[in-house]
């Protein structure tokens, strides 16, 4: 038995570039159970089929599963109940699902090969018998860029109830398999096909490098016979009684945790002793329950500058745990309100331990909530621990990041610890209630220095601190924005907007910017007019004369 370091070791050895084909089943391969079985459950909620069509389907499936029904006539009957629907509807209903239900379903393992392949360059792919519609999502998801799959006849944006021949399926998969390798200059007998089925026999023995991922009885006495690699992953799948009892124990362990604080806060008085002493208690008893190792680089920067805002990338309800046994004392964090109506004593909990619930739909009351934690850093000298994504992702690609964690850093002027977490949806994917036993691997950053920080570049330090987390994790970095983009946004940074000008069409209006009013050439100046001539002096008449010349000729008497 094969384990997924032999088969990361084989993909390691092979040539790197597109020569080498890495092709990949769907159901059962890359996913825990079936997609087909959450589409049907979709189609009853929506009322796409009604009770009887959905019986006349389980009829054909099973006739298929007894070798009484080839697999086209299986899809053809499954197809004619979706006449009529807009093709754009299922796509929708394909991303919605994937979010919902499928995403949980994806094997880490399976994860782990995809991407050892990408990293090597390999023509990586997804042959399925499944619809684009429940594939592509998941392709998405993994950076695979190649899907071929049954497709269903589309006419006018509509389903026409019928199936495109040929089917994937059987000769249909290798077919595929050799038209994408003459598409991409591929050789098959170097490349790699993994599967769970003996319906895909054809292609295995086609291909050079065979490999039975949780195959059925019927694959693994065949995979054995011939000394093919078999794998068979327990990570995902219906849950174990006592991985259900120890998810339910861990997650409790929360309450009892704080309850066995009590008597420290009631001989001591010191709510902060009793919190320190409950969280590290709850990291240790709930890591220890659900079997959660951790391999932590760079655990120095937990602690060299505190107090700190510490980030993390949010994958998991793991999370918690995690961050719980990282940080261990001296915490105050921010959580989602719908924590106390889905769990009222787990909600009191956290607020009784620092925890802010606020409303994620709200900003402002989520500001102002969060308010009260700058003078906790600032006056107590405890750190703030948050998820900037502000929800979990259903993968491990990060969503973009929220700017309450840095206004937090810049107001209490301290720095920002990004704590990146690599694999905690091995534990616990979105929307899965089952911890189960993995190792997580935690890289914790260099502290970012924020004390230069403003809320006018706001901007560019979460797309900094993001990227931070791109690069350690892989992904794609964000760019910053550039030409009209790049303008706009700073207008939107404390630059006052430039005041509409009225256009000349009625009910329009036009911003004019301040360096094109200053160019406009300013209007002549109207001429001053004339002043009016000052009447000349009306002449002395003689008589008044004499009278002068007399006064000006009489000598002064002196008193």
């Amino acid at each position: 038995m094969a384990t997924v370091n032999t088969l990361l070791e084989d993909i390691n050895a092979a040539p790197d570039g597109p020569s080498v084909a890495a092709i990949f089943d769907f159901d059962g391969t890359i996913i825990a159970g079936y997609s087909a079985t959450s589409f049907i459950r979709e189609q009853i909620r929506r009322g796409d089929i009604t009770p009887r069509e959905l019986v006349e389907i389980m009829s054909a499936m099973t006739s298929f599963g007894l070798g009484n029904l080839g697999f086209s006539g299986m899809m053809a009957v499954t197809s004619q109940y979706m006449r009529g629907i807009d093709e754009e509807t299922y796509q929708e209903v394909g991303k919605s699902l994937y979010t919902r239900q499928i995403a949980r379903l994806i094997y880490p393992e399976s994860r782990a090969l995809v991407d050892a392949h990408l990293a090597k360059g390999h023509t990586v792919a997804i042959i399925s018998s499944a619809t684009p519609y429940q594939v592509q999502p998941a392709a998405a998801d993994l950076g695979i860029a190649h899907v071929l799959c049954t497709q269903l006849e589309v006419q006018n944006g509509k389903f026409t109830g019928s199936v495109v021949s040929p089917t994937c399926f059987g000769q249909g998969k290798v077919d595929a398999a050799e038209t994408l390798a003459q598409q991409e200059g591929a050789n098959l007998d170097n490349s790699f096909f993994y599967s769970d089925s003996q319906d895909d026999l054809q292609l295995l023995e086609r291909i050079g490098k065979p490999r039975a991922l949780n195959p059925s009885s019927k694959l693994e006495r065949i995979a054995r016979d011939r000394n093919w690699p078999i794998a068979k992953f327990g990570s995902r799948g219906r849950p174990s009684l006592g991985q259900f009892v120890r998810s339910v124990a861990a997650t409790s362990s929360l309450v009892t945790s704080f309850v066995a604080g009590l008597p420290i806060y009631a001989l001591t008085g010191s709510r902060r002793d009793a919190n320190n002493f409950s969280f590290s208690l709850f990291a240790d008893t709930a890591s220890a329950l659900i079997g959660m190792d951790m391999n932590v680089k760079g655990e120095q920067h937990l602690w060299s500058h505190r107090p700190a805002v510490f980030v993390f990338n949010h994958q998991s309800k793991a999370d918690v745990i995690v961050v719980a046994k990282l940080l261990r004392r001296d915490l105050a964090g921010i959580g989602k309100k719908e924590i106390k109506s889905e769990n009222p004593v787990i909600g009191r909990v956290l607020e009784m331990g620092g925890v802010v619930l606020i409303d994620r739909a709200n900003a402002k009351s989520a500001i102002d909530a969060m308010s009260p934690l700058v003078d906790v850093m600032q006056k107590q000298g405890k750190s703030v621990v948050l998820a900037p994504e502000g929800t979990r992702t259903v993968g491990p690609k990060m969503a973009p990041f929220k700017k309450g964690a840095f206004h937090l850093a810049i107001q209490a002027g301290v720095p920002m610890v990004p704590i990146v977490i690599r694999n905690a949806g091995d534990v616990a994917p979105k929307g899965d209630f089952v911890f189960r036993a993995a190792t997580v691997e935690v890289e914790v950053l260099p502290p970012v220095d924020t004390s230069s920080w403003d809320t006018a570049s706001i901007n560019e330090h979460v797309r900094e601190v993001r990227n931070m987390f791109a690069r350690a994790l892989g992904q794609p970095e964000e760019q910053p924005p550039s030409g009209k983009a790049a303008a706009k946004k700073k207008t939107t940074t404390g630059r006052k907007k430039p005041k509409a000008k009225k256009s000349p069409v009625k009910g329009k209006s036009r911003a004019v910017p301040k360096a094109a009013a200053k160019a406009k050439p300013k209007p002549k100046p109207k001429p001053k007019p004339k002043p009016k001539p000052k009447p000349k002096p009306k002449p002395k008449t003689k008589v008044k004369a004499k009278t002068a010349a007399k006064r000006k000729a009489r000598p002064k008497i002196k008193k």
